[in-house]
């Protein structure tokens, strides 16, 4: 399992079902050339889907976010 753990605000809880979607930045304002293009997860989702793993996101408001990415043992 990775584990990446942020300590920052979190993600919005109404953003959470589209962070996994391509080029959806949570924060509209900044622009490309200061802020993500919005691929990171999306790329991270695809690669462990692609090997039958998981990717879990936990962001309780206000308290930083953890990720989880499980891929299974051959």
């Amino acid at each position: 399992m990775l584990r990446v753990a942020h300590e920052g605000p979190g993600i919005p809880s109404e953003a959470l079902p589209h962070v996994l979607d391509r080029f959806y930045r949570v924060d509209k304002s900044r622009s490309r050339a200061r802020g993500g293009s919005g691929l990171g997860l999306s790329i991270v989702a695809a690669i462990a889907d692609l090997h039958g793993g998981t990717l879990h996101i936990d962001s309780p408001s206000g308290r930083g976010t953890l990720i989880e990415v499980t891929l299974p043992v051959l």
